[in-house]
């Protein structure tokens, strides 16, 4: 089990929010989801997900990843 930090900019309510969460959490080996709407972070737990998937679903739902 691993968890990764993403900051994504865009967001600015909670269908943001639930936007990333549903996307994210259709990548394969993701399990879990947070977002912190005021920070913009992003933590992804789960079995090893790709990262390129997770900034695709990131990127997917109308938002971008910081780099």
């Amino acid at each position: 089990m691993s968890v990764t930090t993403y900051t994504v900019t865009g967001m600015t309510c909670g269908h943001c929010v639930s936007s990333v969460k549903e996307e994210v959490g259709e990548v394969p080996g993701v399990t879990g989801v947070e977002v912190d709407l005021e920070t913009g972070r992003v933590e992804v737990s789960g079995d090893s997900p790709e990262e390129g998937a997770v900034r695709a679903a990131i990127e997917e739902a109308g938002y971008q990843v910081a780099v």
